[in-house]
């Protein structure tokens, strides 16, 4: 296929970035891409540290995806070999390592997940764990030599550790660098990533010119703060909307940010275009205009992007059942009682909670009722006989007893 002239790349390029460094380094690949009818080689590096992505996670690989639907050949580089050493990015401590096993695990749900945004048929998975394993100690110091101890600690998380007299392990240094030998390794012509990776990425076009490779362009995406509207979106924080969500979590989620986060969010979560976003924020600037609606048109919109508009629909209709008309849902799971047991049994049972101390903690925030009464006790007993019941977790989850 043909390529689209370089300005009108760049301007789908640019779209949502923060930094695109250097942006005269990138014209210039993609006027050679063109005359060359040849792709660039887009890389993603993704640390598989969690198992779980989230719509935070969607703001990079959409940047990929556009990549992808302008005809260059998209990588994402798993980085099953890096978590075992530990991404030290914004951390104020050393990042617990994980075993090649684990990041494995890891990486193929994460693979999974993103096939939700990413185009699978051209998409290229490699693990790095296949060209780092293969280095010998000699490789390893033939790669530090090529970077100087005052580089590394110009990096703002060394720097505030260092001066705060907090450990920094010599094994972290390494991290930047075995990310820099991804882009040698497949000869990065892009590398994309959060603002926190600006420094990693940097590594990588130093790196690449020391081993006679024309370095990298890099961009730079923001970093989505999570339905808190504080802190960066975060399984380990509980602000994030999952990229696998139900419709109605999903939906449930998004109505609890913010008003201040509503453009934002349909910024980066369902990419609307520059008149859109103004449109909104003059709609939030409206004083005859309840925010609420506009955060209503955004679920659906969200909703409809990972699902579809009938999905979206009834997830709108399930949040009004229970939160405009404070009823229960229809068609709540049934759980049968055939002896007595404790309530946190019977959620942990359900999957309502994940462990027994979350039940525990969401039972000493009043967020665990019995038909509409708050249970305070977690060695509550829900007996065989005891009817029906209607056991309501937090704001959406809702479980149906029949004893």
């Amino acid at each position: 296929m043909g390529f689209l002239p370089v300005d009108d790349q760049l301007e789908i390029i640019s779209k949502g970035t923060e930094e695109v460094i250097p942006l005269q380094d990138l014209r210039h690949k993609l006027e050679f891409s063109i005359k060359n009818n040849k792709p660039l080689v887009v890389k993603l590096g993704c640390d598989p540290s969690r198992p779980d992505l989230h719509i935070g996670h969607s703001v990079v690989l959409q940047k990929l995806r556009d990549f992808q639907d302008l005809g260059h050949q998209a990588i994402l580089v798993i980085g099953d070999f890096t978590a075992m050493i530990g991404d030290p990015s914004e951390r104020n401590k050393t990042r617990p390592q994980l075993t090649l096993e684990e990041a494995k695990a890891n990486a193929e749900s994460y693979i999974e997940q993103s096939k939700v945004i990413l185009d699978v048929k051209t998409i290229k998975v490699l693990f790095n764990s296949t060209w780092l394993n293969k280095m010998n100690f000699s490789d390893v110091i033939k790669m530090s030599s090529k970077y100087t101890v005052a580089r590394m600690i110009e990096r703002d998380d060394f720097t505030k550790r260092f001066e705060s007299e907090i450990p920094i392990s010599m094994h972290e240094f390494l991290y930047p660098l075995a990310q820099a030998m991804d882009s040698v390794e497949i000869k990065s012509d892009v590398e994309l990533g959060g603002t926190d990776q600006k420094f990693n990425l940097l590594v990588g076009r130093d790196i690449q010119r020391e081993y006679g490779q024309e370095p990298q362009s890099i961009i730079t995406l923001p970093l989505l703060e999570g339905t808190d509207g504080v802190e960066k979106m975060s399984k380990s924080y509980d602000n994030y909307i999952a990229l696998d969500d139900s419709p109605q979590d999903m939906y449930g989620k998004l109505m609890s940010i913010n008003d201040s986060m509503i453009a934002k969010y349909y910024e980066l979560t369902v990419f609307a275009d520059k008149e859109k976003v103004l449109a909104v924020e003059n709609q939030l600037k409206d004083s005859s205009i309840n925010p609420r609606d506009i955060k209503r048109d955004l679920a659906k919109d969200l909703v409809e992007r990972y699902y579809d508009a009938d999905r979206a629909l009834e997830a709108e209709q399930a949040f009004d059942q229970i939160f405009v008309k404070k009823s229960i849902p229809d068609n709540i799971p049934v759980f049968k009682t055939e002896s007595d047991t404790t309530i946190l049994e019977v959620l942990l049972s359900e999957n309502l909670i994940d462990s027994k101390a979350e039940g525990k903690r969401l039972i000493r925030q009043n967020a665990v009722k019995i038909d509409g009464e708050v249970c305070s006790e977690p060695g509550y007993v829900i007996g065989k006989g005891c009817g029906e019941l209607v056991i309501k977790v937090g704001k959406r989850r809702f479980l149906k007893i029949l004893g």
